[in-house]
């Protein structure tokens, strides 16, 4: 295809993978019986896929919930913080995460992002003396230093959220991420690796943490007996703290259906491969544009291996109303580009989440989302779409800017 004209039929990046078929015989018992509800018996979809999970993580607990913004709420209550603490989260993320930290009546920091989209350590560190627990957006899949982070938190006695609603199978020197912190939460919405249109799903190895969690997800009554399956030794564990918290604590009624839980399931086989598809598909896109004079994709740290479901660039060189000329030549050529500060009322742009009251100036953040670009990539792309998007974005750089110099000399 030549840079000059736009492709035919541009690229689908919208649509998600087919439900593996394995799904439909299960989704059809549960229509016929009506069984939807995670508690009707120990052996439901939801807590098959709990167990199933955790063992996939090398982690003892998970707990399956309505959302990651449920699971990160969940954490926050399962830390039994105090009204009004205060937990750090990096300014680039979604608005979700702030909410999460408001609902959970905390109050939260936001700390500097640089130009490859992780957190700034200094304005980390310069921060953390005010904090009382630390919550990590791994960000469009993109990890920050999590060995000095958690060196400083681990210092500080700080417990570590990872919110790593975008690093389904990601790692971190070999490391699963959302095992290194305290709780690691994920998501299940159809722009992620496991897609049930909606859900969640949070891990730890603390038993008494997600005893609560569970209690306050909505087990009431004696529900909680239904969470089995794991070794005798965590289940012994688990059981002792749930009778500790017995009728002590709220319920917040953020449960899986089964539904969700049946059309996950057989996806977790899934994994590896669209993991390796992704990647592939993100270096193979970011080589070809990091050819052009005015795109440049931040390398990854050298600890972390993705699992990548989209392209994020910066734009060099360009005014404002050079970045929304080429978004919009961009989708002229088919392919849709969001540009995180530029966007109208982005939920990822921090100034945007006007419930938080006094919004910091975060200057180095703000430059960053005023240059920063996203466009959607999904593991089931194939090298041909991959080149049209590719060639699109690259010839509308050139649109708006000219040739600097010859494409891919």
């Amino acid at each position: 295809m030549s840079l000059d004209s736009p492709a035919a039929l541009p690229p689908n990046t919208y649509d998600a993978e087919p439900i593996p078929p394995a799904a439909r015989a299960e989704i059809e018992r549960l229509l016929q019986s009506g069984d939807l509800f995670r508690y009707t018996t120990e052996a439901s979809p939801v807590a098959l896929l709990e167990q199933e999970f955790a063992a996939l993580m090398g982690t003892r607990y998970a707990l399956a919930v309505s959302s990651c913004s449920a699971a990160l709420f969940l954490s926050l209550k399962a830390l039994d913080l105090p009204r009004g603490a205060r937990v750090l989260i990096p300014a680039f993320t979604f608005a979700a995460v702030p909410s999460s930290i408001v609902h959970a009546d905390c109050v939260p920091v936001l700390c500097e992002v640089g130009t490859n989209y992780r957190i700034d350590l200094d304005d980390f560190a310069a921060k953390l003396g005010d904090v009382q627990a630390v919550m990590i957006s791994h960000m469009r899949g993109h990890t920050s230093d999590m060995d000095a982070i958690m060196a400083l938190c681990d210092a500080r006695g700080l417990p570590v959220i990872e919110d790593a609603a975008h690093s389904l199978g990601t790692t971190w020197h070999g490391r699963i991420i959302g095992s290194i912190g305290k709780i690691g939460c994920f998501s299940f919405q159809s722009y992620k690796l496991l897609n049930a249109g909606e859900g969640g799903i949070l891990i730890s190895d603390d038993a008494d943490l997600v005893a609560r969690a569970v209690i306050m997800s909505g087990a009431y009554e004696h529900n909680w007996k239904k969470h089995g399956g794991h070794a005798p030794q965590d289940q012994a564990d688990l059981e002792a703290a749930f009778a500790r918290w017995q009728n002590k604590l709220p319920l917040y009624n953020l449960r899986l259906n089964n539904l969700s839980a049946a059309i996950i399931r057989p996806q977790l086989g899934e994994m590896a491969r669209r993991v390796a598809d992704g990647r592939r598909n993100h270096d193979h896109v970011a080589a070809r544009l990091n050819q052009s004079p005015w795109i440049e994709v931040p390398e990854k740290l050298a600890p972390e291996e993705r699992a990548p479901d989209s392209i994020q660039f910066n734009m060099v060189g360009m005014s404002d109303a050079e970045m929304l000329a080429f978004a919009a030549a961009a989708a002229a050529r088919g392919v849709k580009v969001q540009v995180f500060g530029l966007s109208a009322d982005n939920a990822r742009a921090f100034w945007n989440w006007q419930f938080l009251g006094d919004i910091p100036a975060l200057p180095q953040t703000r430059a960053m989302l005023m240059r920063a670009c996203d466009t959607r990539l999904p593991a089931r792309l194939q090298q041909p779409e991959l080149d049209a998007i590719a060639d699109a974005l690259v010839a509308a750089a050139q649109d708006v800017m000219g040739n600097l110099r010859a494409y891919g000399t």
